[in-house]
């Protein structure tokens, strides 16, 4: 029983030796998916010593959004070369990868390199977001998986949530730049466990796949053009600027070139398929909607149990982490639920339920206690691990191993597109908000700063939560948009393919 659709080899005699080999792999998609979760929040309380060490205030905000770029518009490329050459080699190399970012990054000698470096990092960080989630499907079967995205989803939440307080300590008690050598030696050892304990099945001899450079390249100038347009605009230049409205048309003009390029090659790196079939096309709206909504707590929460509630920022990180227990909790338990109901009406209920607890918090008492956005977080978190895991697994479910990476990485990337947009957008939202209540003047950042230096402004502090409540509300409506494209589009049933790793 050996080929494409098991993704690992099928169990041998000794079963024993089997479980122990799939642990260590399963220990190294944890590694490798918590470095990627906690590259992409430590760099933050960090910032003042690094721009200390190597100047360069001006341009430090691409020390995240050129990380966000790279890991963004490479998840599509390799989701497809997964299918064709394997998990493995993919894993291998973005793991190596990310590795000689990290080096290089704790060797950077200003700010520009600073900047290549995490780009660089990026580069293998969407191999290690993607691939992961892959392999986890490919590792166990459908009644299984939920236990594996479970403990996935929890590596992730408590390593980003641990970021910023281990960057804190090293720029505190050490140096910047041991945040980028700590990923060494948990780096080495994924490394060393996926290349020692990932046996993939041999694959049948066939012609030799073709690589669709051409549309790796347009894939990679078209989100990376479009993204930056969404991450620069309204903060270096103006939305109606013209570097602002060349990037958009440039974006658009590469949109239609990747059209022409995909439909003319052999093997797609972004296939037709993904948007044809009703499944996959409307997760991947539905998710590009769950990265929508959730810049609403992971950016605008924190600011708010600050500026509002008075909160210190270990304080306000907490009113933000208690989602963190109950999303990998309702993931794990979603199981019960989408085997009686099925995978689109769980996630309906989840994301139901998510709609009438964002319409919540603008509710809150002024200023309220800090239990009470808490205790909407930890709803929010079990609504939405309701509805995000049985949308990953029914799609990764109603494809065969050949179509499965190219698959997951669509969600990804939507997830993340939509996290982008959400950014941008919800960011707007919440300026235009203090600029009308503040007479036309002031954003959310030069508000928060004031407030931060021990300005005790009622007025500001009112006009802060009114932009907050406007951007839940925001939130909200990209809920209820995720609702309606699964009520709308998604079909009643998903298709299910069983492999030999379900049997």
């Amino acid at each position: 029983m050996q080929g494409p659709d098991t993704g690992v080899q099928p169990a041998p005699a000794d079963k024993r030796v089997e479980t122990r080999r799939r642990r260590a792999v399963v220990a190294a998609l944890m590694l490798a998916m918590g470095l990627a979760a906690l590259d992409s929040t430590i760099v933050s309380t960090a910032v003042p010593q690094i721009v200390g060490d190597l100047g360069g205030f001006s341009v430090f905000s691409w020390l995240f959004s050129g990380y966000l770029l790279a890991v963004t518009v490479t998840l599509p490329v390799y989701g497809k070369l997964s299918d064709t050459f394997g998990r493995k080699p993919v894993l291998i190399v973005g793991s190596a990868l990310f590795l000689l970012g990290s080096l290089l990054c704790a060797a950077a000698w200003n700010m520009a390199a600073l900047i290549a470096f995490r780009i660089v990092q990026g580069l293998g960080g969407g191999a290690l977001q993607g691939t992961v989630q892959t392999l986890a499907a490919d590792l166990y079967p459908l009644e299984q998986r939920p236990k594996i995205q479970a403990k996935l989803s929890s590596v992730w939440a408590m390593s980003a949530i641990a970021g910023p307080a281990v960057g804190g300590l090293f720029a505190a008690y050490a140096d910047w730049r041991w945040i980028f050598l700590i990923n060494v030696p948990i780096g080495a050892l994924a490394l060393w466990l996926i290349v020692r304990h990932l046996h993939e099945p041999e694959r049948t001899p066939g012609p030799r796949p073709r690589i669709d450079w051409a549309g790796a390249l347009t894939v990679f100038a078209c989100g990376g053009v479009l993204l930056t347009a969404l991450v620069q605009g309204g903060v270096a230049w103006d939305w109606l600027s013209p570097p602002s409205l060349a990037l958009f048309g440039t974006g658009l003009a590469l949109i239609a070139v990747l059209m022409v390029v995909e439909r003319r090659a052999a093997e797609p790196i972004m296939p037709g398929w993904v948007w044809r079939r009703r499944t996959i096309a409307a997760v991947n709206l539905a998710l590009g909607a769950l990265g929508l909504l959730m810049v609403a707590p992971t950016v605008f929460l924190p600011t708010y149990a600050q500026s509002v509630l008075g909160l210190a920022p270990v304080a306000a990180g907490f009113v933000l982490s208690v989602w963190t227990l109950s999303w990998p909790v309702s993931a794990a338990l979603s199981q019960h639920v989408y085997r009686r109901i099925g995978f689109r009406n769980s996630a309906m209920l989840g994301i139901g339920t998510a709609t009438l607890i964002l319409l919540a918090f603008p509710f809150l008492p002024y200023p309220g206690e800090p239990w009470q956005p808490a205790l909407l977080m930890l709803l929010l978190g079990g609504a939405l691990g309701l509805f995000q895991l049985p949308l990953i697994i029914g799609v990764q479910s109603s494809v065969d191993w050949a179509e499965r990476g190219t698959a997951t990485a669509s969600i990804l990337f939507c997830r993340q597109t939509g996290q982008t947009i959400g950014a941008a957008l919800f960011g707007a939202v919440a300026n235009g908000v203090l600029a009308a209540r503040l007479g036309g003047a002031g954003d959310l950042d030069g508000v928060t700063r004031a407030l931060d230096s021990g300005t005790s402004d009622e007025h500001l502090r009112r006009a802060v939560a009114d932009a907050v409540h406007a951007v839940y509300l925001g939130a909200a409506c990209a809920a209820g948009l995720a609702f309606l494209v699964l009520l709308l589009l998604a079909p009643r049933r998903f298709p299910i393919l069983r492999g030999p790793a379900d049997d």
